[in-house]
């Protein structure tokens, strides 16, 4: 079809049909009425790329099609169950033919002042976590932490939803299929397919994978291990509520054996990238293989990533709001990436090919990075754009919170491409928001407090002002991504340490919230002094301080600086000494107990599967804070 980035010719043409099916078993047409069909598909796609000079060789080519096709190819077809009589396939189209698709049939799609393709996707503007599900099979049963992360559902269900998936898409006069790699590490990588009714979706998933070179579509299913992983987004069609183990009109559910997604009644493309990240959170750590130790097997990450100039790699961990894109994204630094990372035996590689971007009061003076990848060939969901100039106008969130942008990786100027690296990380960095204004800047962690915090996972968002209410709530997402862990996270946690012992990374816990009181009392932490301590940590100052000028924090047990870091005050890294200077020494305690509590009470969830060294790493309420010197 004309969907190969504008490249023609009988090989590519042939090839493109070839590559466009899956993994499905519905039957259709006959082969010889299939073999008819694609011909004729083939050719009605093939000539649209002809000009008037070349009309005298279409003659010879019809029945050239046909005899191109074998049994293998249309086998390949039937199990799809997508009849080419009925639907027009766009295979790895190119930006500019999604956007015309789009723009032509998807209502609600603009192009903005800068060139990206503004799309809405519908009453579902996130994520819809508590309709997930993944399949209970035989073979990754006994690995999954099955509970309200990982519901149960049976594979009959799971085949009475994809047969709905793929019988919606069979009424489409047309479908979009994108295939491309999860990982930038050949050795490690996971061979993707999407098929959707979007365009949009396509263009998403275009710009969130890795685009594989010509030569690896061409060995994308010969050479493939494992097989592509397919999703089936019908989006657009709703799941059947009285279908067994469906709570609503949306489900989204994965099959780890048949290596399968399905979407239903949802459009936000946002399930597809994190339904990925779900595949690469189960199959890494069984790579290279499960019975090796956990410092050797391939570990998952949400986190992002980067590299100084002597090759010195960081993650950062961090929930929504902690600074986790801002400190990554640093102009003295390369990205390897703003999301998703997997931590090998020989170094660390990028899962995606793009960057999903927040766009809530985004502006080039705050995150210029951000604000110039927003161009051709970018996605933007959901936003609210002047009707006349196409502006987009970011304060604005009567359409939701979540405004969005995906765009390829290259379009930030100092990304690191090829994604991956054959460095191991030179320090771990975990951000909270600490709302409640007790936790230091910044603390050195034992490998047992790393494993203690990595699966704590906390920060703090603060109430609404509504009332008046200025009390924050503590939130915690184990290994800072629960919604996408597929094995306890204790396993997760377990190969951070001993990856961290193996390889000599020292760990950090950074508070880029509040200081000298909680929200509405003290401030939050200025930038520019938790830059300078990220500086610190990057260039050894923290890590060379003497064990003297590390003090031990009461309840949590965290060692932080006492002494001035560069340019950041004393006074501003003992959140007891900003405390007492304001006169509130026995609120502080109060806090710190308060919050402490918080930690354990959800620890217990994970207590029982944890070792007891990791478990006396936490917050505990029964330390009496200790004397300062």
């Amino acid at each position: 079809e004309d969907l190969c980035n504008g490249r023609v010719g009988s090989r590519v043409v042939f090839y493109t049909v070839r590559r466009v099916r899956g993994h499905a078993s519905l039957s259709m047409a006959a082969p010889s009425h299939l073999k008819k069909s694609l011909g004729r598909n083939l050719k009605d796609n093939y000539l649209k790329h002809w000009t008037p000079e070349d009309g005298g060789k279409t003659s010879a080519m019809g029945a050239d099609m046909e005899d191109m096709l074998t049994d293998e190819h249309v086998r390949s077809v039937q199990n799809l169950g997508l009849d080419p009589d009925k639907v027009e396939v766009y295979y790895n189209a190119s930006p500019a033919i999604l956007y015309e698709q789009a723009l032509r049939y998807e209502k609600g799609t603009s192009i903005t002042a800068t060139g990206a393709l503004v799309v809405r996707s519908g009453v579902k503007t996130g994520r819809s976590p508590q309709d997930k599900r993944v399949v209970d099979e035989p073979s990754s049963s006994r690995d999954v932490w099955w509970g309200k992360v990982n519901i149960k559902l049976e594979e009959a269900s799971f085949l009475v939803n994809r047969e709905r998936a793929i019988d919606y898409l069979n009424t489409n006069d047309r479908i979009y299929v994108t295939d491309g790699f999860a990982g930038w590490d050949p050795d490690y990588r996971v061979p993707v397919r999407v098929i959707t009714s979007r365009a949009y979706h396509a263009l998403f998933m275009q710009n969130m994978l890795v685009v594989p070179s010509e030569k690896e579509l061409d060995e994308f299913e010969v050479d493939a291990f494992p097989k592509p992983f397919v999703i089936y987004n019908a989006g657009m069609f709703p799941a059947n509520r009285y279908t067994e183990g469906m709570t609503s009109s949306t489900s989204v559910s994965i099959n780890f054996e048949r290596g399968e997604m399905v979407i239903l009644g949802t459009q936000y493309a946002g399930e597809m990238k994190k339904g990925v990240l779900t595949v690469m959170m189960y199959l890494m750590p069984l790579r290279p293989s499960r019975n090796l130790s956990p410092a050797v097997r391939a570990l998952p990450l949400h986190s992002s990533c980067n590299v100084g100039k002597d090759g010195d790699v960081s993650l950062f961990f961090g929930l929504s709001g902690t600074g986790k894109t801002t400190l990554s994204a640093d102009p003295e630094r390369f990205l390897i990436g703003d999301d998703e990372h997997v931590w090998t035996s020989t170094g660390v590689f990028n899962i995606e090919g793009g960057c999903y971007a927040k766009c809530i009061d985004l502006s080039r003076e705050k995150e210029p990075e951000i604000f110039d990848a927003i161009r051709f060939g970018s996605v933007q969901e959901n936003v609210v754009f002047d009707q006349w100039t196409r502006e987009v106008d970011y304060a604005d969130v009567s359409i939701t919170e979540n405004t969005r942008c995906a765009y390829p990786l290259k379009f930030i100027p100092n990304a690191y491409i090829p994604a991956t690296i054959k460095s191991h990380p030179s320090n771990i960095i975990l951000l909270t928001c600490d709302a409640f204004g007790v936790l230091p800047p910044v603390s050195k962690l034992s490998p047992e407090q790393t494993m203690y915090h990595f699966i704590a996972g906390y920060t703090a968002k603060v109430a609404g002002t509504e009332m008046g209410v200025t009390e924050p709530t503590a939130t915690f997402s184990a290994c800072f991504g629960g919604p996408f862990l597929v094995w306890h996270p204790y396993h997760y946690a377990e190969m951070l340490s001993a990856k961290m012992v193996a390889h000599t990374c020292p760990a950090w816990l950074l508070n880029t919230g509040w200081v000298g009181g909680g929200y509405g009392v003290g401030h939050r932490c200025p930038l520019k002094y938790t830059r300078q301590i990220v500086d610190a940590i990057h260039d050894g100052t923290l890590l060379n301080l003497p064990d003297s000028s590390y003090e031990t924090m009461s309840c949590f047990g965290l060692s932080h600086p006492k002494v001035q870091v560069k340019d950041v005050p004393s006074a501003i890294l003992n959140p007891q000494e900003a405390w007492e200077a304001s006169g509130k020494a026995a609120e502080y305690k109060e806090k710190v107990r308060h919050l402490a509590g918080l930690f354990e009470k959800n620890f217990e969830q994970y207590a029982p599967q944890c070792s007891e060294a990791v478990i006396q790493a936490g917050p505990r309420t029964s330390f009496e804070p200790e004397k300062r010197k």
